[in-house]
C-alpha cells in the first residue's frame, strides 16, 4: 500500500509540474538496496523521473544491507563510500536509504515524492554554472564544457549505467518481490580535473553497450556543476 501511496503522490507532483524548465540537467542520486524494505517506492519513483529531460537520476546501490540475508548484486563499495562521502559533506552522522542527493548539495528521503519534486524545482531555477555537450562515435566519447561566470577546478567524472534491470528478491526484508531498479549505475569514474575558466574539449575511451552521463562537481562530494548524457 505505502508503495502505491507514494507513486501516486509523484504523479500528481508530475500532473502539476510536467517539466522542471531548466537548461541543464539536475544530477538526482538514489541510493538504495535490494535488501531495504523502504526503499521499493523509491526505486518505483524512478521510472517517472527518468522520463523528465531535464534531470539525469541515477541508482546507486549500496552494500550495507546485506548482512539482513541478502547480498545486493548491484552494490559497490565505492558507492557506499560516495554516500558516506556526502555525509561527511554535510555534516551528517549517518547515512540511509533511500536517499536521493540532488545537485550534489541537496539530501532528501527518497520515498517523499513532494519533496523530491520540490527541489527539483528549485535547481531548475537557479543559473546554470557549466553546460556540458556530448557526441559519441563508436568507444569515443567527445566531452565538451564551458562555464558561466564561476572559477576554480572541477572534477570531470563518467558514469555508466543500465537503463533497467530486474530482480527476484529471495530472502532477506524483501523476500518474495519482483523489483525493477532503473538507471543502475555500474561505474563511476574520475577522468580528471578541470579549470572551468578554459574551454573543455577532451577525448574518452566508453567501450562497451552501457549509456553514459558525464558529470562535472565542486570535488567528489560538492554541488554538481553540470552534466549531460547519452543513451
Amino acid at each position: 500500500m505505502r508503495h502505491t501511496l507514494c507513486t501516486a503522490a509523484f504523479s500528481a507532483a508530475m500532473l502539476i509540474a510536467p517539466s522542471i524548465g531548466g537548461a541543464s540537467p539536475t544530477v538526482l542520486e538514489l541510493y538504495t538496496s535490494q535488501g531495504c524494505s523502504s526503499c521499493p517506492p523509491a526505486d518505483a519513483m524512478m521510472e517517472d523521473l527518468v522520463e523528465m529531460e531535464d534531470v539525469i537520476a541515477l541508482s546507486l546501490h549500496v552494500d550495507y544491507w546485506d548482512y539482513l540475508g541478502w547480498k545486493d548484486d548491484l552494490a559497490d563499495p565505492a558507492y557506499t563510500e560516495r554516500q558516506h562521502g556526502y555525509a561527511q559533506e554535510a555534516g551528517a552522522r549517518t547515512v540511509y536509504t533511500p536517499q536521493m542527493v540532488i545537485g550534489g548539495k541537496d539530501h532528501v528521503i527518497g520515498s517523499r515524492p513532494m519533496q523530491v519534486m520540490d527541489q527539483l524545482q528549485a535547481h531548475a531555477q537557479a543559473e546554470d554554472q557549466v553546460s556540458v555537450t556530448l557526441e559519441r562515435d563508436g568507444d569515443v566519447l567527445k566531452i565538451e564544457a564551458t562555464s558561466q561566470g564561476v572559477s576554480g577546478d572541477a572534477v570531470v567524472q563518467i558514469v555508466r549505467f543500465i537503463p533497467e534491470i530486474e530482480r527476484d528478491i529471495r530472502r532477506g526484508e524483501n523476500a518474495g518481490k519482483t523489483i525493477k531498479y532503473i538507471n543502475v549505475v555500474t561505474s563511476w569514474e574520475e577522468i580528471g580535473t578541470w579549470d572551468v575558466s578554459d574551454t573543455l574539449s577532451i577525448d574518452a575511451a566508453v567501450e562497451g553497450p552501457e549509456a553514459v552521463a558525464v558529470i562535472v562537481q565542486n570535488g567528489h562530494h560538492g554541488e554538481i556543476l553540470g552534466a549531460a548524457q547519452l543513451p
